[in-house]
C-alpha cells in the first residue's frame, strides 16, 4: 500500500478522556477481521484506548490490561474482540506455543500491545496506533497498513477531544 497524507491521522489528547473519546470514535470505523497493533511505552494509554474502543461497541464490562493473563476476550453481537498484551514475552516462539494464532479470523478485532515481542510470526497489522506521553496528555499517529486498514481511516471521525 502507498502511505499518503490520507494514511495517517495524528493529534494531542489531552487527559484520559480524550484518549477514551479516541477508542469510541474507533468502534465505528473497525470491522471484523481488523488487526490493530497499539504501540507506546507503558503508561501510554494503550489500555485505555481498548476501553474506549469497547465502550464505543457497547461492551458494559470490566476491561482489563492483559498483562499477566496476555489476552482478555470481550465476546459482542456480530465479532469478540481479542485485546493481547505480549510485554511479558520473553521468546517469540511464545506466541505459537499460546495458540494465538487461531484467535485471528474473519469474526474477531484484534488489538495487540508490543507486538514486537512476537517477532515476525503475528498477522500484518492493518492499523497501528502509537501513543507517546506528553506533558500530561498523550500524542497519537494512527497509521492504515492495508486496504482495510485504510478504509477504516476513512470511517473514522476523530471527535473534538482528541484533537486538543
Amino acid at each position: 500500500m502507498v502511505m499518503d497524507d490520507t494514511s495517517v491521522r495524528s493529534g494531542n489528547l489531552s487527559d484520559e478522556s480524550a484518549t477514551l473519546a479516541l477508542g469510541a470514535s474507533m468502534a465505528d470505523a473497525l470491522q471484523a477481521g481488523v488487526v490493530l497493533f497499539l504501540q507506546g511505552d507503558l503508561g501510554a494509554g494503550k489500555t485505555t484506548f481498548t476501553r474506549g474502543l469497547l465502550a464505543g461497541l457497547a461492551y458494559h464490562g470490566k476491561v482489563k490490561s492483559p498483562t499477566y493473563t496476555l489476552v482478555e476476550s470481550y465476546p459482542l453481537a456480530h465479532f469478540t474482540v481479542h485485546h493481547f498484551d505480549l510485554y511479558r514475552f520473553a521468546d517469540p516462539e511464545e506466541w505459537d506455543d499460546a495458540g494465538f494464532r487461531d484467535y485471528f479470523g474473519a469474526d474477531s478485532i484484534c488489538l495487540v500491545e508490543w507486538p514486537d515481542k512476537a517477532g515476525g510470526l503475528l498477522p500484518p497489522p492493518d492499523l497501528t496506533l502509537e501513543l507517546e506521553v506528553s506533558g500530561t496528555g498523550r500524542t497519537y499517529r494512527l497509521t492504515a497498513r492495508t486496504e482495510t486498514g485504510q478504509s477504516c481511516l476513512t470511517r473514522l471521525s476523530i471527535p473534538p477531544a482528541a484533537v486538543c
